[in-house]
């Protein structure tokens, strides 16, 4: 009997030697040893969190706009990169790349006399003579060039355009005004926040100022093309004007309630100013001269920059 059990306890010793061989091994903390979840699984199919849009919203405009306030410059990330440069910062105070012909706006406190006369304006003429549309209908100066001057004040952006045109001619009227002799304006009041844009934004403006049809002492109008929103022609506008044989000139009172803005000096607005000619008797624009060599109507980093002073 001694014998078997003997048998019997060492039997019994192998056992207990085996079961302890298979037994989890303890960690510190009392647990068992797991893998680690796959951060990026649950980061592949977990619900993403809703961002809220940081883009302006579409506003509705009336056809007296409403003044705002100016603008401020944009973050870095506001900024939309150009499609050959791999600088995505935004213009900043300190550091603002020229766009096109640089001109500056002088702060004019007590306005301007409107009667085609250019005696009062003690600011610098800029020329206007690049030609951007019809060249092969330009003959040379005499047929058509010009010069402006610019200022500004809380109310008005003031211009006065110079054109030298060996024939006055303007049959249109209204939307048409650009088929005969008249100035165009073009202005981005968000310099800023579409730089780099290539395309038309409802903070570009496209402004035609006519000094009136042919043999009519009155008749001057103002018409706005662009933004789509607010076409129609511009009353508030005041013109002054001279004409000439060979020379014409338009001085205008544009309010800043026309472009929707609030002025405040060391701004920069995209700006190009131009002249469109026609020397036939019927409705025709044959040539564009331009302050800008650059300027498309369509993009507007074709455009040249002012800044009020």
């Amino acid at each position: 009997m001694k014998k078997n059990s003997r048998v019997l306890a060492a039997i019994g010793i192998l056992i207990l030697v085996s079961l302890a061989c298979t037994a989890p091994i303890a960690l510190p903390g009392g647990g068992d040893e797991e893998p680690t979840p796959n951060l990026t699984m649950t980061a592949l199919f977990s619900v993403p969190e809703l961002a809220t849009s940081t883009s302006a919203p579409v506003v509705v405009v009336t056809n007296t706009p409403v003044v705002s306030t100016a603008t401020a410059i944009p973050s870095a990330t506001a900024l939309p990169p150009t499609a050959t440069s791999t600088n995505t910062s935004a213009p900043t105070a300190t550091s603002i790349p020229a766009r096109g012909m640089v001109v500056s706006a002088a702060y004019l406190s007590g306005g301007i006399d409107l009667d085609g006369v250019w005696d009062e304006w003690n600011t610098k003429a800029y020329p206007m003579k690049n030609v951007v549309y019809g060249k092969s209908n330009w003959t040379g100066e005499e047929d058509l060039e010009g010069s402006y001057r610019i200022g500004w004040n809380n109310s008005y952006l003031f211009i006065a355009v110079k054109v030298r045109d060996e024939q006055y001619e303007q049959h249109a009227s209204g939307a048409d005004m650009y088929k005969g002799d008249s100035i165009e304006l073009l202005l981005d009041t968000n310099l800023y926040d579409d730089f780099y844009t290539t395309e038309l934004s409802p903070d570009d403006h496209q402004l035609g100022i006519s000094a009136g049809k042919n043999g009519t002492d009155d008749g001057e109008e103002v018409y706005l093309w662009f933004p789509t929103g607010k076409t129609g022609l511009r009353d508030s506008v005041q013109i002054g004007k001279s004409l000439e044989d060979g020379v014409y000139r338009i001085e205008a009172a544009i309010p800043w309630s026309v472009f929707g803005i609030t002025p405040t000096s060391g701004m920069h607005l995209g700006f190009a100013l131009s002249a469109s000619d026609n020397d036939v008797s019927w409705d025709e624009q044959q040539t564009m001269v331009s302050s800008i060599a650059t300027r498309r109507l369509t993009n507007p980093t074709t455009w040249g920059e002012l800044i009020l002073q």
